[in-house]
């Protein structure tokens, strides 16, 4: 923007003060108060005066500019360039970025003032620091350059999750867990997976595997909390011919060879022996094992995903894990987020058991809005695991097509609560005494049709709520049931035979 020139003032004194001498040292703080640097030149580009600020972002003390002319000045190197020769050359206040010594970086602009004949008289330079603000422009176009990156990545794993339905991503934790997975995914590194019991590490297993270029070769899981101590290093190793009694007489290859070229996820890899450890830790540094009663190194080109839900820092001072081989495998170590952390997964993950279910018997079941709300209240200790058990039991209690907040069993203002035993009961019909009831959510194949265990099964719970009910309401209410559904289906299955008719006030 152009602006009009600047001329002296008429009066030689400020309005406010008295004297000269009064006004020039009022003037002096005034400008010495400015955080903006100010310079003053003469007619001849002279430096006549400067302020401290000036000083501070310029780098240059007063004696080292004044009285020099600002040609000199330049070609001396003190100053980079001149805004102050520029105003001058073109008799018009000039605006120019410079960058000093000290690494500032400021907006200079430099104004002409003239005398009542339009005589320049002086030029005045105002140096105004931007470099935090520059800083700042810095870190906010690269924090938009981060962002859409990462939203370039979210839209990969969300196309990748099309072709991937059995993984469930909903939630931004997950979401982002993915998106740091698949940057390892492509290496051959090394990565731990740490989480709670039934978080879903072994589906993080998977996804890596499925993205790496091992893809297209074995994926083997090991379980290394199952195998027996004394089998763990011929399962995992394996052995020779004759190596032991009962040895396979060709001999046999271990799970890393079975795995060779592929990937081999070991879970729960804090339960192995610190002998174990140490037989993992060679083949993890020389990619070579040995097989029991053998002298042969086997080379094996294998990439190792482990997983654990212990401390294993804790582990190495306990003495339990070795140190060394802590370090190797946690070279990418990451994190599943439990259930409680990740809850928009949940509605999902439930949605998916059902429709299993729905496939392999042939329904139609929904869950209902109430019951997704029950599930998002809960804490989910279990994880994934325990909301897969919970569902499975929503979808044998539910009465029709859609899953309410009842067949979950909901207690104690919104927690689920799932028993896990059902006991022999008063009330069962004679035909079922003596049995062995099944766990809740395991019933027994060949004693029938779906239906007619899930229908027998119901009748056990309606049989354990009537002990010691004094009414239907309130064994309707142990079961967290509506009163006229629960009478409703105890007179069904007192029809049937399969409970013994009992009075119970209505």
């Amino acid at each position: 923007m152009k602006r009009d020139r600047v001329y002296l003032p008429e009066h030689q004194s400020l309005p406010f003060a008295e004297t000269q001498a009064e006004a020039v040292q009022r003037l002096t703080a005034i400008l010495e108060s400015s955080f903006d640097g100010i310079f003053i030149t003469d007619a001849q580009a002279c430096p006549l005066w400067c302020n401290h600020s000036y000083e501070i972002i310029s780098g240059l003390s007063a004696r080292q500019v004044l009285g020099i002319p600002m040609r000199q000045l330049v070609e001396q190197g003190t100053i980079s360039r001149s805004a102050t020769l520029m105003a001058l050359a073109q008799a018009q206040a000039v605006t120019i970025n410079q960058t000093f010594k000290t690494g500032r970086r400021a907006v200079v602009t430099s104004t002409p003032i003239y005398d009542r004949e339009d005589r320049i008289c002086m030029v005045v330079t105002n140096v105004r620091d931007i470099s935090e603000l520059i800083a700042l422009q810095e870190t906010l176009d690269s924090q938009r350059q981060l962002s859409a990156r990462y939203e370039r990545e979210m839209a990969v794993i969300r196309e990748q999750l099309m072709s991937t339905p059995q993984m469930v991503a909903e939630d931004p934790a997950t979401l982002n867990l993915l998106r740091i997975v698949s940057r390892a995914a492509m290496l051959d590194t090394v990565v731990l997976i740490q989480g709670e019991t039934g978080a879903g590490k072994e589906r993080i297993a998977s996804y890596i595997h499925q993205r790496s270029p091992r893809a297209k070769k074995n994926f083997i899981r090991v379980n290394c909390g199952a195998i027996p101590e004394n089998l763990a290093e011929s399962e995992l190793f394996g052995y020779e011919r004759g190596a032991f009694t009962g040895a396979n007489r060709e001999g046999k290859a271990g799970l890393f060879e079975v795995a060779n070229e592929g990937t081999i996820f070991l879970d729960e890899v804090g339960e192995l022996s610190l002998a174990i450890q140490t037989k993992l830790l060679r083949v993890l540094q020389e990619r070579e094992l040995t097989r029991v009663g053998g002298s042969k190194p086997v080379k094996v080109d294998v990439r190792v995903i482990a997983a654990t839900n212990r401390d294993l820092q804790k582990c190495v001072k306990e003495g339990t894990f070795r140190e060394d081989l802590y370090y190797r495998l946690s070279v990418f170590p990451v994190s599943v987020p439990p259930l409680r952390k990740r809850k928009l997964d949940i509605p999902k993950l439930a949605q998916n058991v059902i429709d299993e279910l729905n496939h392999t018997y042939e329904h139609k079941k929904t869950i209902s809005p109430g019951a997704e709300a029950a599930l998002l209240q809960y804490s989910w200790p279990g994880n994934v695991r325990e909301l897969r058990n919970v569902m499975e039991r929503a979808f044998i209690m539910s009465d029709g097509e859609e899953i309410l907040a009842e067949d979950l069993a909901i207690v104690d203002n919104g927690n689920l609560h799932t028993p896990t035993t059902i006991s022999p009961t008063y009330g069962v019909a004679s035909g079922d005494q003596g049995q062995n009831p099944p766990e809740a959510g395991q019933l027994q194949p060949g004693d029938g049709s779906f239906q007619d265990q899930v229908e027998r099964f119901e009748a056990r719970l309606i049989a354990q709520a009537l002990e010691g009910a004094d009414s239907v309401r309130g064994a309707a209410r142990k079961l967290q049931m509506d009163p006229a559904t629960f009478l409703r289906r105890k007179k069904k299955y007192e029809a049937r035979g399969w409970l013994n008719p009992r009075p119970v006030q209505e």
